[in-house]
């Protein structure tokens, strides 16, 4: 056992080249039943925090976080790079979506050598093209890739500035810190593209003045020619090119009566903030979270995490042997709880909560349905959380920092690690405290 535990011990010296270099590194989550979730990471300017809950019998949900260089030139610009896709009718979209959008703008960034809403606008129409082309490379074999789609929410910092770009009902939300009252108020950052919302219906009726069905009430909900309720996204290409909307696709996908221009829209509606000393954090989520939290109430429950307590009962212990027969070894070991983890998954249970209150349920018998099934009662959530470090969000673009890459859901390791070396020093710390904690390894010989 002590061979063991000093092969882990030494693991903690690794050096930080190390540790960033490969994707792999630092995309370990945990698994806890249909939840995923990464409870802190470090990017380009402070912490972050992910969460996703599956509820379809395929996540159609897809999320990333990537850190460091946004270009494929060395020189930059660098910075943090946020995506939350939330697909409809299948993952096939979503996850091309995360294979493809981040190198598409590292591909405009290099030739622009800088960050811009131009970059951004080539990299989205590139992954609409993309996709398009997939779809016309795969419709005779399978015709109902032309049904699948998927918003496409996007935060990029660099240089003291925020993007914000999006297609669809995904949301960014900043928490915003009040000087003179303490508080910290939510600014939603993003524009929505939901047949529900007033403005959007305007939009569609004044782009289809000669369509009375450009959007239908049905069963309550509004909908985009009695379809679909967004009226932007990437894919969905049986409402953007009339050659896709016959036979074979599916008989409920097909209009009766052709058209003659895109009745869905790919582009992205993006604004651009300069980030003040007080913006404390942006919360970026897809509708599953905002059908049953407020802005302010998602704001709220990130802010007013308290700092978790970590109860180290006996931190410094002799080895039982020696060591090679000859030494014997004291471990110390000291333990942090870090302020802004698990905020992600602290999320997506109130959510949770909150959907089970709707149905008249508890929340521990939710949580034993299963995915498919689970789709009756919420839909995929995935929520990431970054943290803003003011003194690290006012550093240059061209500032060099490690690469970080994390994808929502992907990369599931096992837990043992850090529960196992606790165990057999018998600490007493929190679960919930394991994966967030810091452990500094000191070997006095």
């Amino acid at each position: 056992m002590l061979s063991g535990l000093m092969n882990f011990l030494r693991a903690c010296f690794r050096p930080k080249s190390d540790r960033y270099v490969h994707t792999n590194s630092d995309s370990s989550g945990r698994q806890d039943g249909l939840l995923w979730y990464k409870d802190h990471g470090q990017h380009f300017y402070g912490e972050f925090s992910m969460a996703v809950v599956q509820a379809n019998n395929l996540l159609e949900d897809q999320s990333q976080i990537e850190s460091g260089n946004l270009s494929l030139h060395e020189s930059g610009p660098y910075g943090t790079f946020v995506g939350v896709y939330d697909g409809h009718g299948g993952p096939e979209t979503s996850r091309y979506i995360n294979d493809n959008l981040f190198q598409h703008l590292k591909r405009f960034s290099a030739e622009q050598q800088s960050m811009s809403v131009d970059v951004i606008k080539k990299a989205y129409q590139a992954t609409e093209e993309g996709f398009l082309s997939l779809v016309t490379k795969q419709w005779p074999m399978k015709p109902q890739i032309a049904a699948v789609g998927s918003c496409c929410l996007v935060g990029v910092i660099s240089g003291g500035i925020l993007y914000i770009a999006n297609l669809g009902d995904s949301r960014a939300v900043l928490g915003r810190a009040v000087k003179a009252t303490g508080e910290v108020l939510s600014v939603q950052l993003s524009s929505e593209h939901n047949a529900s919302i007033e403005s959007v219906r305007q939009e569609l009726q004044s782009l289809h003045p000669d369509d009375s069905q450009i959007v239908v009430l049905k069963h309550n909900v509004w909908r985009v020619k009695g379809l679909i309720q967004v009226s932007r996204s990437i894919g969905d290409v049986y409402l953007k090119k009339a050659e896709f909307n016959r036979q074979p696709l599916y008989a409920k996908f097909r209009l009766r009566e052709p058209f003659k221009k895109p009745i869905l829209s790919s582009e992205p509606s993006i604004s651009v903030h300069q980030l003040q000393p007080h913006d404390q954090f942006i919360i970026f989520a897809s509708d599953g979270l905002w059908e049953h939290l407020s802005n302010q109430e998602a704001v709220d429950i990130v802010q007013n995490h308290p700092r978790c307590a970590v109860n180290v009962s006996n931190p410094c212990f002799t080895a039982p042997t020696s060591l090679n027969g000859k030494r014997r070894a004291m471990f110390c070991l000291l333990v942090y709880s870090n302020l802004h983890a698990g905020n992600a998954r602290r999320l997506v249970k109130a959510a949770l909560q909150e959907a089970a209150k709707k149905r008249e349920m508890r929340y521990s018998d939710l949580k034993k349905i299963d995915r498919g099934v689970r789709r009756h009662f919420h839909d995929d959530i995935t929520v990431i959380v970054v943290f803003l470090d003011s003194n690290l969000v006012s550093r240059a673009s061209s500032v060099k920092d490690s690469n970080i890459s994390v994808r929502g859901g992907e990369s599931v390791c096992p837990q043992t690690h850090w529960h196992l070396v606790l165990r057999q020093l018998k600490l007493a710390v929190p679960d919930e405290a394991v994966s967030p904690i810091f452990i500094s390894c000191i070997i006095l010989m």
